[in-house]
């Protein structure tokens, strides 16, 4: 290898380094997902599967249950979620009868990709280092579509369907997205700040972090005002009358230095409209926004206004995610930075009603025991209206329980002045009494 071609190997291999360390930091969102099914329609079009469903032994997801001589694979997204169709093909010979233990029906599963996953359709020496699910093809040599997650928060559901809890799409549902947003604006979910009921999947469905930061710096709200607030006058039929325009067309603008910027035409000012039109420019970047094989990060890069920009600001929400801003972040700013916690693997970081629940009631119960030893530390005796005497002054030198010591020597001699008998005719009787009464 001569001196130049190293240092042109070194140099890409830096430069996809950097590119790709800001996705690392990224969750997958509503547009990465439906790249995800766009890249297996186009790379699985025509092949044929066959075999089982094989796992990785490290994967302490599902097992699933389909084997078959020959099936074909097909993706949709909805949201945060992807759905996989295996679906056996029929022979046209009517004798050839399905096996005991072949599949005759399609599944469907459903992929949650957590922090971290993707599809990679690669041969078998190629497979991925982080394969966790693969679907193997019938040809020679053979190919893998595999589910790869390094981080393994990723999940899927064999025989699944799209979680209940989760609303329309931002992006393709936008009619029913918008019409569920302003018609549940009195749900205490909109109580929070804007930042962090964009992350409710309930109403927000395919929004993350790095969206809802470009949504706001684009109309310029600031992340901690109440989300009831920005949400408030808008209605549920878009006013842009032309959705296919909002929808589709992009257009190029220059930025003062002169580099091109995209746009999507329409009227600005209205979040719900952002939230479905932003996440559409990731898509129109196509597999450069989101390519598991290339790893080319520069459009997506280029495309980013506020998060991780030079300049920006970022402090952390109330459930300790990172929040990118410029300027004031709004009165309901945390009045301390969260430390951040170790996450559990079932936590796919997306806020459900669920799960705020379950947090809430883990978080109240210490609260109230802090509370309780602080009111506990803070009494202190009452002060005595007439100054010490000497006897309590002296005490007191003794130690800080000196009252107590008082009353319990108090108690003890008016004992034992009653038990005591007086000198006399009452301890001569007295003894008389127990001579008498001894037996004899």
């Amino acid at each position: 290898m001569t001196t130049l071609s190293l240092l042109t190997s070194l140099s890409t291999a830096w430069s996809i380094s950097c590119l790709g360390s800001i996705c690392l930091n990224r969750m997958p969102e509503g547009p990465e997902l439906h790249l995800a099914s766009l890249y297996v329609n186009t790379t699985c079009t025509g092949v044929v599967f066959t075999g089982p469903v094989t796992k990785s032994e490290v994967s302490k997801n599902l097992h699933v249950p389909f084997t078959c001589e020959a099936y074909r694979i097909s993706a949709t997204s909805r949201g945060k979620e992807v759905k996989l169709t295996l679906t056996p093909m029929k022979s046209d010979d009517s004798k050839n009868k399905v096996k005991p233990g072949q599949a005759d029906q399609p599944m469907e599963i459903v992929f949650r990709f957590g922090m971290s996953g993707s599809f990679r359709f690669t041969t078998e020496d190629e497979l991925p280092k982080h394969s966790h699910l693969r679907f193997h093809s019938k040809e020679k040599p053979c190919r893998v579509l595999s589910f790869v997650d390094a981080r393994r928060f990723g999940s899927w559901q064999p025989n699944g369907t799209w979680q209940p809890d989760r609303g329309p799409c931002v992006m393709f549902e936008y009619e029913s997205f918008r019409e569920k947003i302003v018609s549940h604006l009195s749900n205490r979910a909109f109580d929070r700040p804007i930042c962090e009921a964009l992350l409710n999947q309930k109403y927000f469905n395919g929004i993350g972090n790095y969206l809802r930061a470009e949504i706001l710096f684009r109309l310029s709200i600031p992340p901690f005002v109440p989300a009831r607030a920005v949400l408030e006058g808008l209605k549920s039929e878009d006013a842009f009358e032309n959705k296919k325009v909002v929808k589709n067309e992009i257009t190029d603008t220059k930025t003062s230095d002169g580099s091109k910027e995209e746009q999507v035409k329409g009227e600005p000012g209205d979040l719900l409209r952002l939230c479905h039109t932003v996440p559409l420019e990731v898509v129109n970047l196509g597999g450069k926004g989101y390519d598991p094989q290339k790893a080319d990060y520069s459009d997506f890069r280029a495309w980013l206004r506020c998060y991780f920009v030079d300049g920006m600001q970022s402090i952390q929400d109330h459930n300790g995610r990172t929040m990118w801003f410029k300027g004031d972040p709004g009165p309901m700013t945390p009045t301390a930075p969260k430390a951040k916690k170790r996450v559990k693997k079932e936590d796919d970081h997306d806020y459900t009603e669920k799960k705020k629940a379950v947090r809430s009631r883990s978080v109240s119960t210490p609260k109230k025991k802090n509370a309780i030893k602080r009111e506990t530390v803070t009494k202190t005796p009452k002060k005595e209206e007439d100054g010490p005497s000497k006897e309590t002054a002296s005490k007191r030198k003794r130690g800080v329980n000196a009252p107590q010591q008082e009353k319990r020597e108090t108690a003890r001699r008016k004992k034992n002045s009653s038990s005591e008998p007086t000198t006399g005719p009452q301890r001569r009787s007295e003894r008389e009494t127990r001579q008498n009464s001894t037996p004899k």
